[in-house]
């Protein structure tokens, strides 16, 4: 466990200049663009030149970018996201109530990815070059040139409207309902999973495949052990690692992927709020939106790091 601690300082160290600079990016990138916070401020309406400067002025639009971006950085550390032009409520506030709506997407999508890759993978590589592994493989290429948007509209059309099995769209709390929830999120959930499942069955696949064919398997086999028994208890430990790692990477697909599919299902999450606050021009609200979905992503690859450490013997010893 000391070195996962010491591995966990040092990432939490990293997270620091990593977190400033993708602050210091987004800040840039908002700053720049043709969106300006005193039209939004006041869209609808028409307001004189000095109405426009003095919002400018109060709001400390005109001072320095220096000056600006510490103290944009000094609001983020007291959890002051801004102001939204189009509601006048606090960012903090909208991104508070639909975020648990994206998090719950996004780990079912990642549960419906994660179970059925382990259990494909690892069959197509003990079956490898034969007719489980052949099928497997086939359907996991179909999954992944499948975009989750196309698979959304199929499901939409032929399990929603057709048969009525599913809503086509809206939100039902768990809290009011967990049947209710289950039917709103079940085709959301598996578009958004599809192609993450298919890519990392073939990933897992490769790893297995891999490590069955290291010395050490054949000695564990040949001395008596069942195939189940290796498989299980160390084939697999030592061939998560890649798996892992892209899963990680594939979490950032899901938070960016549930943009649209919360768009095409009418959900209320962060996907729906960033669109929204794009259409209306409202640049507080998708400041915030990108801030939580990339510290939201950072912080999760340093979960992923984390577990590599724990499956993987190998890796804390080096």
């Amino acid at each position: 466990m000391t070195a996962v601690v010491r591995v966990l300082l040092r990432r939490i160290a990293l997270l620091v200049p990593l977190l400033l600079g993708i602050v210091l990016f987004v800040f840039l990138v908002m700053r720049f663009s043709d969106v300006d916070p005193a039209s939004a401020f006041f869209q609808g309406a028409n307001p004189t030149p000095q109405q426009l400067h003095d919002f400018r002025e109060r709001n400390g639009l005109l001072d320095p970018l220096p000056v600006r971006y510490v103290r944009f950085v000094g609001a983020l550390l007291h959890g002051d996201l801004g102001t939204s032009a189009l509601t006048r409520a606090p960012v903090a506030d909208q991104v508070t109530t639909a975020l648990p709506l994206t998090l719950q997407l996004t780990f079912l999508g990642l549960a419906l990815a994660v179970v059925p890759a382990l259990a494909g993978g690892v069959t197509a590589a003990v079956y490898r070059g034969r007719f489980p592994d052949q099928v497997i493989r086939v359907v996991s290429l179909v999954g992944v040139a499948a975009p989750g948007f196309w698979l959304a509209l199929l499901m939409i059309q032929y399990l929603a409207v057709d048969r009525g099995w599913f809503p086509t769209g809206g939100y039902i709390n768990p809290a009011d309902s967990v049947t209710g929830w289950l039917q709103t999120m079940a085709l959301p959930a598996f578009a958004l999973s599809l192609p993450v499942a298919a890519q990392l069955t073939r990933i897992v696949r490769t790893s297995v495949v891999e490590e069955l064919d290291k010395d050490y398997v054949r000695t564990a086999v040949g001395s008596g052990l069942p195939p189940r028994v290796v498989v299980g208890r160390n084939v697999l430990r030592n061939a998560l690692v890649n798996p892992l790692t892209v899963l990680g990477l594939r979490v950032g697909y899901l938070l960016g992927g549930a943009v649209v599919i919360e768009t095409i299902f009418s959900l209320p999450g962060m996907g729906k709020l960033m669109i929204d606050a794009v259409q209306n021009g409202d640049p507080a609200v998708v400041q915030g939106v990108v801030l939580t979905t990339a510290t939201g992503f950072v912080v999760v690859n340093l979960v992923i790091d984390i577990l590599c450490l724990l499956v993987n013997p190998r890796l804390r010893a080096a």
